[in-house]
């Protein structure tokens, strides 16, 4: 499963369903194990102020994404982020892109 095929059957799938396939992307998708649990989860809780989004069939636009790797940016040494993290989150949601 990749994010496209995700982004695609969200408009059937349920809000239990839609979590399902966001958690097995994230944590199980090899391109993402280097993140701990902490950054797994935060990714995430990202992802879950975007479902709205995704359940309507829309993709995320590059302004949202911006608007929310500006505090982590900000914060990573509060957070425990490194700049290869940071990195990493920011893929995993310019992904969800269009």
């Amino acid at each position: 499963m990749d994010i496209q095929d995700l982004i695609k059957d969200a408009r059937d799938l349920t809000d239990y369903e839609l979590e399902r396939r966001l958690v097995a992307l994230v944590i199980k998708n090899g391109n993402y194990k280097n993140l701990d649990k902490k950054n797994q989860q935060l990714v995430l809780s990202l992802l879950k102020k975007f479902r709205t989004y995704l359940k309507r069939g829309y993709s995320i636009n590059s302004e949202l994404i911006r608007r929310e790797m500006y505090p982590l940016r900000r914060d990573r040494i509060k957070l425990g982020l490194d700049e290869p993290d940071l990195d990493d989150i920011e893929k995993i949601l310019n992904a969800f892109c269009a």
